[in-house]
Formats: C-alpha cells, sequence, structure tokens
C-alpha cells in the first residue's frame, strides 16, 4: 500500500519540531502529545495502534496496540488529516534537546530498526512494529533490552535523538563500536553485538561501563552524543537532595548573600 507523500521542514536547532504540510486528504500520525500546532483545516482522530490503514478489523488494531504497548510506548497514536479543500500544515516537537531525524523508509528497503522511545511521527501507512533482538546479550547489555522500534512502509518517518546525530555507512565487514546507549538506529542488515571491554580495570573505572557495541556492516547506523538516560543522571546527580547536604549549603548561601544585599542597601538610604 502507497503511503501518503509529504512534504516537510525541520525547524530548529537544540530544540528541534518538524513540520509537515499535508495536501487535502493527506494524514500524518503522531505519538501521543508530540503535537506543537495545527492549522485549523486539520482535524485530529487519536486511534489504537499506528493507525496504518492495513490494520483490519478490531483485533488487528488491538495487535498493533498491544506491540506499541510492549515497546513502551503509549497505547494510541494520532491521525492528523487535512479535511480542507487547500494545503495545511501540522508541527510535531522532541520532547528533548537533541535533533529530528527524516528517513525515507523506500530508500532504506522498506524497513529500520530503531530504539523504543524515538518515533515522533510519519506520513500515515507507516507501520510501527516491534523488533526482537535474536542474542541474549544484545538483549540484557544492548543498553535498550530486547524489544526495540520497527518502522516500516514507503513513506516518510521522523525519529528524534539526543544531543547531535551522525550518520556512518558501514561497508561489508566493516565494524564501528560505540557506547550502548549511543545507538539510535539501524538498517535491518547491520549486525548489532555486545563486546567486552576487555580489562576489568577499565571497565570498574573507565566510565563507559562493561560493555560497548559492536555494529558490523554493512548498512547505515545513526547515533546520538547525548542519550536520554545519560541526560537524566546528569540532571538526578545535580538536584538538590533531601536530608541535607546541598540543600542546607545552598539555604546557607542564600542567607548569606541576603544579608550582605539588606546591609548594601541600608547603607544606601543612610
Amino acid at each position: 500500500m502507497a503511503m501518503d507523500v509529504v512534504d516537510y521542514e525541520i525547524k530548529g536547532a537544540e530544540m528541534q519540531f518538524v513540520e509537515i504540510e499535508l495536501d487535502p486528504g493527506e494524514a500524518a500520525i503522531g505519538e501521543a502529545g508530540s503535537m506543537f500546532f495545527m492549522d485549523a483545516g486539520v482535524s485530529l482522530d487519536a486511534v489504537f495502534g499506528d493507525g496504518s490503514q492495513n490494520q483490519g478489523g478490531f483485533f488487528g488494531k488491538l495487535l498493533g496496540a498491544g506491540k506499541r504497548l510492549i515497546t513502551g510506548e503509549s497505547l494510541f497514536t494520532t491521525v492528523y488529516t487535512n479535511q480542507s479543500q487547500s494545503k495545511a500544515k501540522v508541527a510535531f516537537g522532541a520532547p528533548y534537546p537533541g535533533k529530528i531525524i527524516a528517513m525515507d523508509l523506500k530508500q532504506m528497503g522498506g524497513k529500520v530498526i530503531c530504539q523504543r522511545d524515538s518515533f515522533l511521527c510519519a506520513a500515515r501507512g507507516v507501520q510501527i512494529g516491534i523488533h526482537f533482538q535474536q542474542k541474549i546479550g544484545v538483549g540484557f547489555f544492548g543498553g535498550e533490552g530486547f524489544i526495540m522500534q520497527k518502522l516500516e512502509g514507503d513513506g516518510l518517518a521522523f525519529v528524534h535523538s539526543g544531543g547531535t546525530v551522525v550518520k556512518r555507512s558501514l561497508q561489508p565487514g566493516q565494524t564501528l563500536l560505540v557506547d550502548t546507549g549511543c545507538l539510535v538506529a539501524h538498517t535491518p542488515d547491520v549486525n548489532f553485538e555486545i563486546q567486552y571491554v576487555g580489562k576489568i580495570k577499565t571497565a570498574l573505572f573507565g566510565g563507559e561501563g562493561l560493555f560497548l557495541a559492536k555494529l558490523t556492516g554493512p548498512g547505515d547506523v545513526w547515533l546520538q552524543s547525548l542519550p536520554f538516560s545519560r541526560l537524566a543522571s546528569r540532571i538526578f546527580a545535580a538536584a538538590p537532595q533531601t536530608g541535607g547536604g546541598r540543600t542546607e549549603q545552598a539555604g546557607f548561601g542564600g542567607l548569606a548573600a541576603g544579608g550582605l544585599l539588606g546591609g548594601i542597601l541600608a547603607g544606601d538610604d543612610e
């Protein structure tokens, strides 16, 4: 089934959004809660599963919704349809700082594998499924577990990543070692394995963990410089902790600064 052919523009730098232009009757699907703005002629409808037109009957839609639940996504996606007689736009925003990647599935053989929470939006007809890691080592230590997302079709899909994104095209037999959380997506022909860092001292004190992702070509891979898990850990480490420590120090510093400022202001009044 042919997908809707949509035009798009990715805007912004650190916090990006993608603006999709719909012809009359065309539609886009978006992750729940990702919509930024839309023109008045666009209608929205929450549906089970991925909103693709080939989910026959109730059980087909229920299966699609179940796949999304397994990958950690919402049971629902939202379909945005242009009901007007002229072109209309709908925009989707990334949930955290990073880059939005446009993927033309037709040029990728109709399928791409990506991390579980990376899907943002797509042209109507793109199917969002699940991809099971066949190797137990990848499942336990690959950063994303046994289950990843699978995007299928011949239309445009958009995924988001953290920080800066880089695309690497691997030749047959060419190997790339990356941090397990930095993998955003890869084409199906890429072999994904887990490799031990090799030295106990490096594993314990190197700050990179015990394992690296080993990606072997042929195929394309997309990497992110700042995985959300890394960003979240930095925020948690810097957050004030209850029961003393930084909170009390900040409070004491605030009182001292307040007293100094009050003294200066009082001196000006004399």
